[in-house]
């Protein structure tokens, strides 16, 4: 130590003159090449029209044999203009990532006066095509085909023979550097013969003999935000205050709705008026596809939504009623995300990224108001919901992952992870800030109820953050601290510290204080509740997540392994195949059985799996029986507890 210091304190004294180091590389005589330089060509959007006027997109839908959209659209140019770049919309509302179809873009030419015009990919921006156009050019004709998925293998179906969900982002290319509230578009679609068809769009006019149908100019964000329903099969409901249910389905038998489940979602609209006490649509449709074949969808709009049930939701009504919460949670963006939403999830055009910041607001609220109407309306019963939460609860019971990761990082996942499984999602984490938004949301209405003896809670937050200027159908923006100062508004407490301390902080308390706060407490019982059992018969797998920490699906694969579980630890992971229980060849009821009979002796349980061409024979030291969660009343027999209250009707129309 002394050496080196003597050695400092004689080089501070001289001055040195080096030359400039050499890289690595070239003192080795290796090649080392420099980065090319792209420039960018894509203008940014700007709040200006754009000067050529009126885009008309006309689109045929007729093949469904083929599932292809065929698109001609004309592009108006200013004078002078010789260069125009289009866009394929990238980023969409709602999808929270880039969701556009640019791969499903097919044979797509571009021409000016009749002749063919050469076009560029951008080599960067693939969303982008670079055009040069010839003097005096005033049209640019674009004609393309959106190759819809034949199979799911390939993308979500949006075209069967029976119907289908036309979505305007997918087959329309708009002119870079506008807003795309500053671009106007006239569109038309023709579809089968016969076909009744379903928008919010304005001004629509009665298909001709072709099957030709046209709607009012409008701008392009307006048209994106209201995408299309079709089918030969269809049906529709008048739900009132502008309201209307618009279904198709694969066929006629399952539009049989009864009155009094048509009446069940009128309630849902008169309890989503109440609670958030304004409207901010001018008419609204629910489009919904009663489909097996339709892929699965629930997206919210402005004006509309895009909902998918299973064929017997409408006709046998309690069977699958762990189903239709898609409907309330959708309806809800119409004040949450679409009227209100987070500042850095609003963006000018589509090409700009969106971040995925305050999602816990946009979609854990939104959550939060789903349970809520469907509970108060009907449209799902309360037990239901009860059971939706439990589900919620158990999971962050046991997830490793919530020490390492907070739920505001999670509002990223869908960026980084585009909704695609995980090798371990309990520890990985997926997009929590939907089901612990709702739960956290759920503390955050008793604190407030608790704080004023009753008299307040999260619907005076909603009217007031999100209900605020009826019948305003165009957008605000807010941050983090314009919550914080709608909860105080409500009721003064430390807000900025319990939202920051729930939804930015990882290693929090498994969030079951709102469900404790409003009198009910999870529970573990031998039987799944309603919501999993139907989840899971859908899916076609059985849960022992909460005993052994494994689910099973089609095959006997295990599909999911709970990091730290029984199960996990003996080293049973996803793709393993269950070959024998205890001796005896798998079934699920033999697994339930070797599992109940587990709690009475000591010995493990032993699987026999298969991992590729291994067998393998794993004993499992676990006793503790089957466990599936529920929510039961902690103080039962006495007056209504606080989830009781919060999930009761408001409005007339739902006490019926």
């Amino acid at each position: 130590m002394k050496t080196i210091i003597a050695a400092a304190c004689l080089l501070s004294a001289i001055t040195i003159v080096a030359p400039a180091p050499a890289s690595a590389s070239a003192q080795q005589g290796l090649s080392a090449p420099q980065a090319v330089v792209t420039p960018a060509r894509v203008p940014d959007a700007a709040d200006r029209p754009y000067p050529g006027g009126p885009i008309t997109l006309d689109i045929d839908a007729t093949d469904v044999t083929r599932s292809v959209f065929r698109v001609t659209e004309r592009i108006p140019v200013a004078p002078g203009t010789r260069t125009l770049t289009l866009l394929l919309p990238e980023w969409l509302p709602g999808e929270h990532k880039v969701a556009g179809g640019i791969d499903k873009l097919a044979d797509l030419r571009f021409t000016v006066d009749g002749r063919p015009l050469a076009w560029e990919r951008d080599p960067v921006e693939v969303y982008a095509f670079h055009l040069t156009l010839p003097e005096g050019a005033r049209m640019v004709e674009t004609r393309f085909i959106h190759t819809a998925p034949l199979v799911p293998a390939e993308g979500r179906v949006t075209m069967t023979p029976e119907m289908l969900n036309l979505q305007w982002d997918k087959m329309s290319l708009y002119p870079a550097g506008h807003y795309v509230r500053q671009i106007r578009v006239q569109p038309s679609v023709t579809f089968p013969a016969g076909w009744t068809v379903f928008t919010a769009l304005d001004g629509q006019s009665a298909a001709n003999a072709g099957g030709k149908v046209r709607w009012a100019e409008v701008a392009y964000d307006t048209l994106v935000d209201s995408p299309v329903f079709a089918g030969a099969y269809a049906r529709k409901w008048d739900l009132g205050r502008g309201v209307s249910l618009d279904v198709v389905a694969d066929q006629p038998a399952m539009l049989d709705l009864s009155p009094a489940n048509a009446a069940r979602f009128r309630a849902m609209v008169d309890e989503a008026v109440a609670t958030f006490g304004s409207r901010h649509f001018d008419h609204y449709d629910f489009l919904l596809a009663v489909s097996d074949k339709l892929g699965d969808i629930g997206l919210e709009h402005h004006r509309s939504s895009e909902n998918t049930f299973e064929t017997e939701a409408l006709t046998k009504w309690e069977a699958f009623d762990w189903s239709r919460n898609v409907v309330p949670h959708e309806f809800a963006h119409s004040w949450d995300g679409k009227f209100r939403r987070p500042a850095r999830l609003w963006t000018p055009d589509y090409r700009q990224p969106m971040q995925g910041n305050l999602l816990w607001v946009y979609e854990g609220q939104n959550q939060f108001w789903g349970l809520v109407l469907a509970a108060r309306s009907g449209v799902q019963s309360k037990q239901t919901v009860l059971d939706m939460l439990a589900s919620y609860l158990a999971n962050y019971t046991y997830q490793a992952g919530r020490d390492w990761r907070s739920i505001e990082d999670t509002t990223l996942d869908p960026v980084m992870a585009a909704r695609r499984p995980k090798p371990y999602a309990s520890l990985a984490r997926t997009e929590d800030y939907y089901q612990e938004g709702a739960l956290v949301w759920l503390e955050a209405d008793q604190i407030i109820r608790s704080g004023t003896a009753g008299r307040r809670g999260l619907d005076d937050f909603a009217r007031g953050f999100f209900g605020m200027r009826d019948g305003d159908w165009g957008e605000l923006t807010y941050e983090f601290g314009d919550v914080v100062a709608a909860l105080n508004a409500v009721y003064p407490y430390d807000w900025a510290t319990f939202l920051d301390t729930r939804f930015n902080r990882p290693g929090q308390p498994v969030p079951s204080a709102g469900i404790e706060r409003a009198g009910y407490r999870l529970v573990w019982r031998d039987q799944p509740n309603g919501y999993d059992a139907g989840r899971a018969a859908k899916a076609k797998s059985t849960s022992f997540a909460y005993s052994l920490g494994l689910t099973v699906g089609r095959e006997n694969i295990v599909t999911a392994a709970l990091w730290g579980s029984p199960a996990f630890n003996a080293g049973v992971v996803s793709g393993a195949k269950l070959v024998a229980v205890n001796g005896l060849a798998y079934d699920a009821d033999g697994l339930r059985d070797a599992i109940t009979a587990a709690k009475s002796g000591k010995q493990p349980l032993e699987l026999l799996i298969q991992r590729g061409d291994r067998f393998q024979t794993v004993p499992i030291d676990y006793h503790g029986g089957l466990r599936y969660p529920w929510l039961e009343r902690i103080a039962p027999g006495g007056p209504p507890a606080g989830l009781d209250l919060l999930l009761a009707p408001r409005t007339a129309s739902a006490r019926k």
